[in-house]
């Protein structure tokens, strides 16, 4: 079986017969441990937004800013930084898939929850104010800067139940653990770089049981806007580990309020809610953020007392396990112009054998040497609105 295989079906493109309108780039800055996979489809997710824009795929980007046509860039990371930013090409959202945040931590875990104490220690660019204005969209949580803080918090969510901690760099719910005593929380801590949590800070919130993980988001390619919500699923790795397995989306053309107009059960309304005031405190809170890819993961489940909860656990401004739906949602807004909304959905099928749906679009299909035979495809069809 070759490396992995893509399958796309044609696309129109503009601009004069031979002549490029622009050029899309795959960026990753090293060093970058994502698996094989992982680039894999982002590049085959930059040759969809290319057919999208009209625009020649052109492989990785160098680094070097200059080109003699525009060149929109799709990153594996969120960017840091206007300067660097501006060093690949980058001023505005219409210029990337992704996004760009002023500071390391603001594009991890580590801006969601407030801190411990008004003495803990707060990185540059800190804000108090994110905190208080997401309070009601998040689950109960403190994030931390310092082992000290860590313990500090730690402590006080165990009086309330289990904790969940989660590293700021952790990807797809890798770097996450569950205590429910203090050796446990102070074991679990030491096990964590003391330098990765002062520069990028962990989080520490209350475990949820009986969890529906919900995808809340919105892109943006040139003119085209697509709002969506659904949830995640979850399947087995060829190791047996409990791993992510797609995301099933409805997909609205236009924003949030257009998102809203369609049908919704009630815990998927209240996730759309707590998105959105997560996505608008951020934008709000932290001047330089800028992004056209905004993705939300947030969770329904029970607490440690059976209570219902809900709220935001993180944040994606990068290519997501989602971006394959995203991107052929957009696709499909743009060859019908008449099209309000569309179910789009990634698919992960792990396992020798497996075979994509007749229509199905491809993103990766092979052996990949950690994650071993692996398919990943994405599926498309209109929403009928009732």
């Amino acid at each position: 079986m070759p490396a992995f295989v893509t399958t796309e079906p044609a696309l129109p493109t503009v601009g004069q017969p031979g002549i490029a309108a622009g050029e899309v780039v795959v960026y990753r800055r090293e060093p970058d441990d994502r698996a094989a996979h992982d680039h894999a489809t982002c590049s085959q997710i930059a040759r969809r937004l290319a057919a999208l824009k009209g625009y020649t795929f052109a492989g990785e980007h160098d680094g070097d800013a200059a080109s003699a046509i525009p060149r929109y860039v799709v990153p594996t990371s969120t960017i840091v930084g206007a300067g660097y930013a501006r060093s690949l090409g980058i001023r505005t959202e219409h210029d990337l898939f992704g996004g760009v945040v002023p500071y390391p931590f603001v594009g991890t875990k580590s801006i969601t929850h407030p801190l411990v104490a008004p003495d803990a220690r707060a990185p540059d660019g800190w804000s108090a104010a994110f905190g208080r204005d997401v309070r009601r969209a998040v689950l109960d949580g403190f994030s931390a800067f310092s082992v000290d803080d860590a313990v500090r918090a730690g402590r006080d969510l165990l009086a309330r139940g289990p904790v969940r901690i989660k590293r700021a760099l952790g990807v797809g719910g890798s770097g996450q653990v569950v205590v429910r005593d203090p050796r446990a929380l102070e074991q679990a801590l030491a096990d964590v770089d003391a330098a990765e949590i002062d520069g990028y800070g962990i989080a520490l919130e209350q475990d949820l049981a009986d969890v529906t993980t919900y995808s809340v988001g919105q892109v943006r390619v040139d003119d085209l806007v697509a709002t969506y919500c659904g949830t995640q699923s979850l399947t087995r790795s060829n190791h047996g580990a409990s791993v992510y397995g797609g995301s099933a989306l409805l997909v609205a053309r236009g924003d949030f309020d257009a998102l809203l107009t369609l049908d919704h059960a009630p815990f998927a309304r209240r996730a759309i809610a707590q998105a959105r005031v997560y996505d608008e405190a951020a934008l709000r809170c932290f001047p330089g953020l800028f992004a056209s890819r905004r993705n939300y993961d947030v969770a329904n489940g029970t607490d440690a007392h059976g209570r219902r909860c809900s709220g935001v656990l993180e944040q994606s401004w990068r290519v997501g396990g989602a971006s394959g739906a995203e991107v052929e949602a957009l696709i499909a807004f743009r060859d019908d112009p008449a099209l309000a909304a569309v179910h789009a959905s990634t698919t992960e099928v792990y396992g020798d054998g497996a075979t994509p749906p007749p229509d199905a679009i491809v993103y990766f299909q092979g052996i990949d040497a950690r994650a071993g035979p692996l398919l990943k495809f994405t599926s498309i069809e209109p929403h009928v609105h009732t």
